[in-house]
C-alpha cells in the first residue's frame, strides 16, 4: 500500500470508527506500518484539512469528525458476502491490507437491514485456509514497489534455505496452484525470476524506476490464468 492509498484508508478506518476512535497501535497493526508512520500520516492529513482530532486518557487515540462520510453503495447483502469470501480465502494474497479496507467500506454503507442480512448469510459459509496463505511481513513493500515501478532489494530464501540478497524489477505478481510468486527481472542473475511470495524475508524500497521490459522476456501465461479485472 503507498502512502496515498494508506492516507485514504485511514481515514476511511477512523470514519468507520466513528467517536471511538483508534490508537496509534491499532491503526499501525491494521495498516501494517509502525506507530511513527501513523503519527506522521495523521500530522499530514490534519495539515490539508481533515477534522481528525486526538482523544486522551486511558484507551485514548484518533477521531474523525462526524462531518466526513461516504456516499451510499449499492450492493446486495449476498454480493458483500462474495467480496468478504474472495478475500477470507487469500489472506496472504496481493494487497491484503487494501481489500480489508475496501470491504470494510462497503459494509458500512449497507443500511441496518441489509447489514444484518450479510452477517447471517456469512455465516453459513467456511472458509479453510490453504498451505500457501501465509502473507510475508515484507509484503506491503513489494505491493508498493509494483504499484509505483520501483526497483525493490529484497532478501530471498531459496529451496535449498540460503538467504541472498536480490535487486529485482517487479513485473507481476502471480498465483499458480496455491502460491504466490513476485515474478520480476534479477538484477543479479540478469534473468527473469519468480520469487515464491513466502521466501521474502525482507524488502527495501529503492528511489530507481523499473525500467518497461517486453513482456514476453517472463514468459507466456498458461491459458487457464487471467488477469484480475
Amino acid at each position: 500500500m503507498n502512502r496515498t492509498d494508506r492516507l485514504h484508508a485511514l481515514t476511511e478506518e477512523l470514519r468507520r470508527a466513528g467517536p471511538r476512535g483508534r490508537t496509534a497501535g491499532r491503526l499501525a497493526a491494521w495498516l501494517e506500518v509502525s506507530t511513527r508512520t501513523v503519527k506522521r500520516d495523521v500530522d499530514a492529513l490534519q495539515q490539508t484539512g481533515v477534522p481528525i482530532w486526538a482523544s486522551s486518557g486511558p484507551g485514548g487515540g484518533y477521531v474523525l469528525d462526524a462531518a466526513a462520510t461516504l456516499p451510499p453503495v449499492n450492493l446486495t447483502p449476498a454480493q458483500a458476502v462474495a467480496v468478504a469470501v474472495a478475500l477470507a480465502g487469500a489472506g496472504g494474497a496481493p494487497f491484503a491490507a487494501d481489500g480489508r479496507a475496501a470491504l470494510e467500506k462497503v459494509l458500512d454503507v449497507l443500511g441496518p437491514e441489509a447489514q444484518a442480512e450479510a452477517e447471517r448469510l456469512g455465516g453459513r459459509v467456511w472458509v479453510r485456509s490453504g498451505a500457501g496463505s501465509g502473507r510475508p511481513d515484507p509484503a506491503p513493500v513489494v505491493e508498493e514497489a509494483l504499484a509505483r515501478r520501483r526497483v525493490v532489494a529484497i532478501t530471498y530464501r531459496d529451496r535449498a534455505g540460503t538467504p541472498t540478497r536480490r535487486r529485482v524489477e517487479p513485473h507481476l505478481l502471480a498465483r499458480t496452484g496455491d502460491r504466490w510468486y513476485l515474478v520480476g527481472w534479477c538484477r543479479e542473475r540478469d534473468a527473469p525470476r519468480w520469487f515464491r511470495w513466502d521466501r521474502i524475508e525482507a524488502a527495501s524500497l529503492t528511489t530507481e524506476t523499473a525500467p518497461e521490459r517486453d513482456p514476453a522476456a517472463y514468459g507466456t501465461p498458461p491459458p487457464d490464468a487471467r488477469a484480475v479485472r
